[in-house]
């Protein structure tokens, strides 16, 4: 199924949705220095299961807004989320989100609980604590803003070196040096490096979510985010189920998707059975 691009007016800015089909809705979140149109295949294929997918833009990414004072931690990007479910006239859905987009939506399933019937947490930071070291390369590769680094910081999160075209690197370079953006990318690296341990979720996930209502999923050649954190959230969450998913980096929708697929449309179907 085809899908459809449009802005969205959410508070004193904007984002930009990438949206295809209906019926209960899954809303996919990317993660730092990402965009929504990684999704944009995804959002295509779970529609022509019979599903709303949405994904959106995080504040100072992609087409979304650059405010110097917008928000640049999970709280205030969680709530944002709640704020784009809101202005879409989504009263419950299933959060998909990768990385730190994975961190947001369980932030905001944390705070709103009953507009969640589950989460799909895709390389994910955030749940539990990640090793300094890793936080700090995360924030130094999302900082770069020389093109001719570009080319290093997509094949530290896609396997496939095919993978990383050059109209991939131009797309990627000209929207991530955008007017704005690496000062933003700056204030969350600064988050990451030195607040982050403040917002993990484990506890509260383990609390509010059931081990069948959460589905973790990896790349089994994550660079950016190993599968010993995947095991820690699994024993931490109550060990729901764990697909990995071979040939994949960090980006295993993209890599890899017809084994994404195969775990996370069973899980949506589980999610929704008992949906009033």
């Amino acid at each position: 199924m085809q899908s459809i691009q449009y802005p969205l007016p959410v508070g004193a800015g904007v984002t930009r949705i990438i949206e295809a089909g209906s019926g209960p809705a899954i809303l996919f979140s990317h993660g730092l220095g990402a965009r929504a149109d990684r999704w944009r295949t995804t959002v295509e294929r779970i529609a022509d299961h019979g599903y709303r997918a949405i994904a959106w833009d995080l504040p100072g990414h992609g087409f979304a807004s650059r405010d110097p004072d917008g928000p640049a931690d999970v709280p205030g990007m969680a709530a944002y989320a709640l704020s784009v479910l809101d202005m879409l006239g989504v009263t419950d859905c299933v959060g998909v989100g990768t990385s730190l987009g994975a961190h947001i939506v369980a932030y905001a399933a944390c705070r709103a609980p009953d507009r969640f019937y589950g989460l799909g947490l895709v390389g994910a930071l955030g749940i539990v604590p990640i090793a300094q070291e890793a936080a700090e390369r995360i924030s130094r590769n999302v900082q770069a803003s020389s093109r001719d680094l570009f080319p290093g910081k997509l094949s530290f999160v896609l396997h496939d070196p095919a993978l990383v075209t050059e109209a991939l690197i131009e797309e990627e370079w000209r929207t991530n040096t955008a007017p704005g953006t690496i000062a933003g990318f700056a204030r969350v690296g600064e988050y990451l490096t030195t607040r982050i341990s403040n917002d993990y979720v484990a506890s509260q996930l383990k609390e509010l979510f059931p081990p069948d209502r959460l589905l973790l999923v990896w790349g089994k050649e994550d660079k950016a985010v190993s599968l010993s954190v995947a095991y820690a959230c699994r024993d931490a969450l109550g060990e729901p189920e764990l697909a990995i998913v071979p040939a994949a980096n960090h980006c295993p929708y993209l890599e890899n998707p017809t084994a994404f697929d195969a775990a996370l449309l069973p899980f949506l179907k589980h999610a929704f059975a008992g949906r009033g």
